[in-house]
């Protein structure tokens, strides 16, 4: 039997240049699909801007990297990665400048000194994908409360990478086979390093969450985008869960380009730019993240009234390090407004991991994704410093969006009553 190596990802590995002959590979990865978009970079505030600063970009998907080669070249960059990303892979990823970091954990302080050191001593451009996943809907996500407080210490040119286009090539909740969309690209030095010092924290997150709005289908509908795929709403009901006539959860059902509840039978039809139509013409929501937030919004009345609980036995697969997931025993998942619990066995004894609420401000979670098994499934992702353990709900479907909402509306209130104390 095969020794399972349980080293934990080294996070302590300093990052490093770019090594010469990754570059022109990185730039034959890179150009051709962006041509082929017809990517427009749009440039503001950059001129006379130089090497080494802060690079704050949105993230929508795989091409986001590659619209990034374009956006910045012919300059090298280093990348904070998260540990997943680097499976079957680290050599290649360290020698072309990848940071390690385990999604959603305490890990600041490390992660700082790596980026402090890639800014002041490789003096390169050092990106950070703040949102630190695939957009869930192509609307921002939660930026962690830290962000600002670390670009005031770096006191470096911060710039960001707003991409526009790039989810609706492949949405998240569906991947589907990757469209050929036209990207557009907003490329913002938004502080410079002379006016850092004279900013208070509250100012650099308030520039920070202006430069970073989006919402992709607002952008497919300004720009008459259309999606023509017979099946552009399949999957929908991984991330609209949830009724809004009969406010049943857990219920809808795609095809095609239908979404419908499988309680009360109320239909929608996405039409080929992105707005929702009630098939008996009483559509409340054309726009489909505003279904999406008043989802989020029902959520948190649950909290604030102690009504929100899910509770589930769940697939484990452990990720200790880059060699790949290991399956663990079946364990217990359960969250409400004091936290998340996971517990079950480890490889050496029995795993039981607590992340309060007021520690946690937003959870990774995976649409379809493969197990070590082989089969597929959706996942939330719970992190240690030494481990991130995908937890694949064994018994309830279409839940991991309303875990993603009430852990962050747990934490905005957890955090809004330790502010009153």
């Amino acid at each position: 039997m095969k020794k399972i190596d349980l080293t934990p990802f080294d996070m302590q590995r300093k990052p490093v240049k770019e090594k010469w002959y990754l570059t022109p590979i990185k730039w034959a990865l890179s150009f051709p699909d962006t041509l082929i978009r017809g990517l427009k970079v749009n440039k503001v505030d950059m001129e006379g801007l130089k090497p080494p600063y802060l690079l704050l970009a949105t993230h929508h998907g795989f091409i986001d990297f590659k619209v990034q080669t374009r956006a910045i070249f012919p300059h090298p960059a280093t990348y904070v990665v998260a540990v997943d990303g680097f499976i079957g892979r680290e050599g290649l990823l360290r020698n072309v400048g990848g940071i390690g970091k385990r999604k959603f954990t305490p890990q600041d302080k490390l992660l700082f000194k790596h980026i402090k050191y890639s800014l002041d001593t490789l003096k390169l451009i050092t990106t950070i994908y703040a949102e630190s996943a695939y957009s869930v809907i192509g609307t921002t996500a939660i930026l962690p409360d830290s962000l600002a407080k670390i670009v005031k210490l770096l006191n470096h040119p911060v710039v960001v990478l707003n991409m526009h286009g790039n989810f609706l090539t492949q949405p998240n909740y569906s991947m589907p086979k990757p469209r050929k969309i036209k990207l557009k690209a907003d490329l913002t030095q938004i502080i410079k390093k002379d006016d850092i010092s004279g900013l208070s924290v509250d100012e650099i997150r308030s520039r920070i969450e202006k430069a970073f709005e989006y919402d992709e289908w607002k952008y497919q509908f300004d720009n008459k985008i259309a999606i023509k795929d017979p099946n552009r709403a399949e999957h929908l009901n991984r991330v609209l869960y949830q009724c809004q006539n009969c406010l049943a959860e857990h219920q809808m059902e795609t095809k095609g380009n239908k979404i419908w509840c499988k309680g009360c039978g109320k239909t929608h039809e996405l039409d080929i730019y992105g707005r929702l139509h009630d098939v008996d013409g009483n559509t409340l929501y054309e726009h489909v993240p505003d279904w999406f937030e008043a989802q989020r919004a029902f959520v948190r009345r649950e909290l604030l009234e102690n009504k929100y609980l899910f509770e589930d036995d769940v697939y484990i697969d452990s990720l200790r390090n880059s060699k790949g997931f290991v399956r663990l025993p079946d364990g217990h998942l359960k969250h409400d407004r004091q936290g998340i619990h996971l517990t079950g066995t480890d490889f050496d004894g029995p795993l039981d991991v607590f992340r309060e609420s007021i520690s946690l401000y937003t959870v990774h979670i995976e649409f379809n994704f493969k197990r070590s098994d082989g089969k597929r499934g959706d996942a939330i992702v719970i992190s240690t410093s030494d481990d991130s353990y995908y937890c694949y709900p064994n018994h309830k479907k279409d839940v991991i969006t309303k875990i993603r909402f009430a852990v962050e509306e747990a934490h905005k209130l957890e955090m809004l009553e330790f502010k009153a104390k």
